[in-house]
């Protein structure tokens, strides 16, 4: 009997400083799983270093000054989620803790392997958890709890071996993307004290960073991806901080 094998990720073309620029295009028409250069190879920064001064001066040059414009015009509000963190968590927030939980639940599975699919659905599962806590008894929430941390142990220990992307995944690849990077964007709105019709357009900075970072990840790493973001963020900050 034939084995029924899968297509492989698609190889990244040969790095050049400038023509990571020419890619970006072709990816974001067809996204598609790459195997990435990663950060043990000089080429890894360089395409980070790239990637990274088109994710800022995309941001300061033409999404910044337009929202600003935006929330002028419409007379909405600025965001107030920062505003609900304890004193002196703004800074290790934007630029360690959220890198890194966003670009290992939006985008940290983006393989499509089977272990990573198995750490997004129990990190779904916790989630949902966290939601219904209020109404379980404090035994039950901790036996679940427990149960899912042995889950997700179990799952990662045992698909381990398994590297191909699970069957259909590559297919369906474009159209993943777009819905993380829509979803990511739309997260974001919980930013603002209210959301209206008028508010989403205040989420293009998030929409522009999922596109950026979605390639980086796959380009060149999940770990290029938090570092990007982080990078991203402090120099928001930096302007926030001159700004005011």
């Amino acid at each position: 009997m034939a084995t029924r094998t899968h297509p492989p990720a698609r190889s990244a073309p040969p790095f050049a400083p400038l023509g990571v620029l020419r890619e970006l295009p072709s990816f974001l028409r067809r996204p598609a799983v790459l195997t990435p250069i990663g950060l043990r190879r000089r080429e890894g920064w360089a395409a980070l270093g790239v990637l990274e001064t088109v994710h800022i001066a995309g941001l300061f040059l033409v999404v910044l000054p337009l929202i600003g414009i935006w929330q002028q015009a419409m007379h909405l509000s600025p965001p107030d989620a920062f505003d609900k963190l304890p004193g002196g968590w703004l800074l290790p927030f934007t630029i360690l803790i959220a890198p890194i939980a966003e670009e290992a639940l939006f985008r940290g599975w983006q393989t499509g392997r089977p272990r990573a699919l198995w750490l997004l659905a129990c990190t779904v599962v916790l989630a949902i958890l966290v939601v219904c806590a209020k109404g379980m008894a404090p035994m039950v929430l901790a036996g679940a709890l427990a149960a899912l941390a042995l889950a997700a142990l179990g799952g990662w220990i045992a698909l381990r071996k398994r590297r191909a992307p699970i069957a259909g995944f590559l297919t369906a690849y474009p159209a993943v993307f777009w819905i993380v990077a829509l979803v990511f964007a739309g997260v974001h709105l919980t930013n603002y004290p209210a959301v209206s019709v008028l508010t989403l357009p205040l989420v293009l900075p998030q929409l522009w960073a999922a596109l950026l970072l979605g390639f980086t990840r796959q380009r060149v790493g999940l770990h290029a991806a938090m570092l990007q973001h982080a990078g991203a963020n402090a120099a928001t900050m930096l302007l926030v901080h001159f700004g005011t």
